[in-house]
């Protein structure tokens, strides 16, 4: 979407106004008859936007008594923006202007207004949003780049979750990140299969013995002259573009959506972006290791043991908890760096989903208290939460096997826990885990998350980075 400053409301649009009380609406310069339609709306109560005529054209009204610099009411103005964008799009509007909106209400309308219709023939018009761009008044311009610059990183990650594999494979993901690194000033280094041996890592290959498509390791760094960080912050994303569960296959219905198993990797990807793009001063470096989970060719069977690059053998026992044995290749990597805090972000396991649903990410590890305080606090800012499991060591116990170092599932239960516990079994470094299975995907519309990918976890790093600058 364009987004540009206006110091006056283009004559002939819609303007999208929100106000505390009808009566500060007697400024605005509305016929009476407006403004007594407005009280009456306030009356009984209306709730949502109300269209009344103006001499600069159409505009909608809201009262938001919520603060917006208060993180509960900055989510009542975002979504006061997907309110909005539903209304002008349903009205076929191609351009609104905003008069003094607040930040989280120009998000959320950003937000809200995103398709993806690159895979549509002859229905693409009918299913490309008609607004086109939004001119905001009242701001100032670098206020302006930097909210466009986080909700563009959202909508590249996606993008990305929501081609399909045959679209999208492993090495697919790896020249997106490339290219998304060429563009936005930082740099990538993509492994191919025989680098990837050479490394031992024998989840990641071991995960890909049932695929045609070879696996990528793909290497992301953005290092500014005046990077405040000595060690870097390395951010991990699962990167496997489709998930079938292997030969423990999962159920068709299940699979629907299995094209937002790399959900992780994009929004490491969006997070790189966006940090290179706000020229945050921290040193970030990603790491995604990718490939498809399938039960064809020599694919990995339950009772198989593999050796991770560390050299810790798994039991696989469960062929549909692939993520964690690609993610500890990944983990082991990222101790050559000697990282400040290592954070992996992973549509991990279903026991997540199922404790939270979609409101908010499962989140775990053993970093400090004041790192803790900071990601809890910047997850409730951008309304992208966070619940803290616990990560007691006695979990440890679930993962024993008879045959092997560790097994890749502790059983039936605190299976989200467990399977954070055997991914901190390759980390020497302050480490969190973030398992976003609830809120990745959505598969259907809620408030400023359309249908598809949500780019979960890409506002969330940038408002953590931003605030790692001293």
């Amino acid at each position: 979407m364009k987004m540009h400053l206006a110091s006056h409301p283009p004559k002939g649009m819609p303007r999208a106004i929100v106000l505390s009380h009808p009566d500060s609406a007697a400024q605005l310069g509305w016929p009476d008859a407006s403004l007594q339609a407005l009280r009456a709306f306030w009356d009984r109560g209306g709730k949502g936007w109300f269209a009344a005529p103006s001499a600069q054209g159409d505009a909608y009204v809201q009262w938001i008594e919520a603060d917006a610099t208060t993180p509960a009411g900055a989510e009542k103005h975002r979504q006061a923006g997907a309110a909005l964008a539903k209304l002008l799009n349903a009205s076929k509007f191609a351009e609104v202007a905003l008069a003094h909106p607040s930040h989280p209400l120009v998000e959320g309308l950003c937000l809200a207004n995103y398709r993806y219709t690159d895979l549509f023939g002859k229905q693409k018009a009918a299913n490309t949003p008609a607004l086109e761009a939004i001119h905001v008044h009242g701001w100032e311009a670098q206020a302006l780049k930097n909210l466009e610059i986080r909700v563009e990183s959202v909508l590249l990650a996606r993008t990305l979750i929501n081609q399909p594999v045959n679209v999208l494979n492993a090495l697919g993901l790896a020249q997106a990140a490339a290219d998304a690194a060429k563009k936005h000033g930082f740099t990538a280094e993509v492994f191919n299969k025989k680098k990837i041996e050479s490394l031992k890592m024998g989840g990641l290959l071991g995960v890909n013995w049932g695929s045609l498509d070879e696996p990528t390791f793909t290497v992301l760094e953005y290092k500014p002259a005046n990077a405040v960080n000595a060690q870097p912050y390395v951010l991990v994303g699962k990167g496997v573009v489709y998930d079938t569960g292997g030969l423990s296959l999962k159920p068709t219905g299940s699979m629907d959506t299995m094209k937002s198993d790399m959900s992780g990797a994009a929004a490491v990807i969006g997070a790189l972006s966006g940090a290179a793009q706000l020229q945050l001063p921290v040193h970030v470096i990603g790491l995604i290791p990718a490939t498809d989970n399938r039960p064809g060719g020599n694919a990995v069977t339950p009772g198989d043991v593999l050796t991770m690059s560390d050299g810790t053998t798994g039991e696989v026992l469960n062929t549909d908890a692939e993520g964690r044995l690609i993610l500890a290749d990944a983990l082991h990597y990222a101790k050559r760096y000697t990282p400040q805090l290592v954070i992996d972000l992973a549509t991990l396991t279903g026991a997540a989903a199922r404790a939270i649903g979609s409101y908010a990410t499962v989140a775990m590890g053993n970093a400090s208290e004041p790192v803790w305080s900071d990601l809890l606090a910047a997850g409730d800012r951008v309304h992208e939460r966070l619940v803290r499991f616990p990560f007691w060591d006695d979990y440890n116990e679930l993962l024993k096997s008879t045959v092997a170092d560790l097994k890749n599932i502790g059983g039936a239960d605190a299976g989200a826990i467990t399977a954070g516990k055997f991914l901190e079994h390759f980390t020497d470094y302050p480490y969190i885990h973030l398992d976003i299975a609830g809120p990745a995907f959505a598969d259907k519309p809620q408030g400023y998350w359309s249908v598809g990918g949500t780019g979960i976890g890409v506002r969330l790093l940038l408002e953590f980075l931003s605030t790692r600058t001293a």
